[in-house]
């Protein structure tokens, strides 16, 4: 049993393979911080390869499937990506266009790959990490709340490809709200409500995807965030949203 896992250095991808390695599952982390990968692989309990590339490059990953191809891998986590916080104005466009690169375009190669490969062997799971965000509009976020929203909306549609053909390939969406890791470092910004702990999130989320679960969100705040948003009339909701990021500048 083998698990392939980006975004492995740190946080809930980190946590992902540490739980899958628990259960016995082999793990291929995957990563651009090489020392990062290296002290997560000697936490793990089974076997792990390291693969250090740079996975918002369409050849990088072309590259890491070629590489993987052959080594049965029964689940597929994309786990890498991250924000940008501010106005949509003043943001640096390079680094939003490697954040559409890293959360869009390199999940959605990889989904597509991988997901060819389980369904001709009718098993495997996906789980795509996006985000709580991907629920509502992201005033001072845009492009990652955005990029999250694809996110979504891929995994829902493609879970309802293989249910008309009665594919026994899992595809899972998590979308979890604040959790405490090395996101808020890199988009700039701090959270005024309790993050849930990464070792939490993941636990929920492997669980939640072997039994085939769509929509995974961790956490009864964040269930009732999702069940709020569907109900409250957009502009009003954009005026909250935007005050909510306000607070989360760091």
């Amino acid at each position: 049993m083998k698990a392939l896992i980006t975004g492995a250095s740190s946080g809930i991808g980190a946590d992902i393979a540490k739980e899958l390695s628990n259960m016995g599952y082999d793990i291929i982390l995957v990563a651009r911080r090489k020392t990062r990968l290296t002290k997560i692989k000697s936490e793990l309990k089974t076997n792990a390869e390291i693969i250090n590339i740079d996975i918002s490059s369409t050849f990088n990953c072309m590259e890491l499937y070629n590489q993987v191809k052959d080594q049965d891998i029964e689940i597929l986590v994309n786990c890498a990506g991250f924000g940008v916080f501010g106005d949509f104005t003043t943001t640096s466009l390079d680094r939003e266009l490697d954040m559409i690169d890293t959360n869009i375009k390199g999940l959605h190669i990889l989904t597509k790959l991988f997901l060819q490969e389980f369904t001709k062997r009718n098993r495997g799971y996906i789980l795509n990490v996006a985000s709580a965000a991907a629920f509502q509009p992201g005033p001072l976020m845009a492009g990652y709340y955005a990029t999250k929203a694809y996110v979504l909306r891929l995994s829902e549609s493609i879970y309802g490809e293989l249910r008309e053909i009665k594919s026994n390939v899992g595809v899972s969406v998590l979308c979890p709200g604040p959790v405490d890791t090395e996101f808020n470092k890199v988009a700039k910004v701090k959270f005024s409500i309790k993050q849930m702990k990464s070792q939490d999130v993941a636990k929920y989320a492997v669980k939640k995807m072997f039994k085939k679960k769509l929509i995974i969100i961790p956490g009864f705040l964040m269930k009732l965030n999702y069940c709020l948003n569907r109900f409250v009339p957009k502009k009003l909701l954009l005026k909250i949203c935007y005050n909510i990021q306000l607070k989360k500048e760091g």
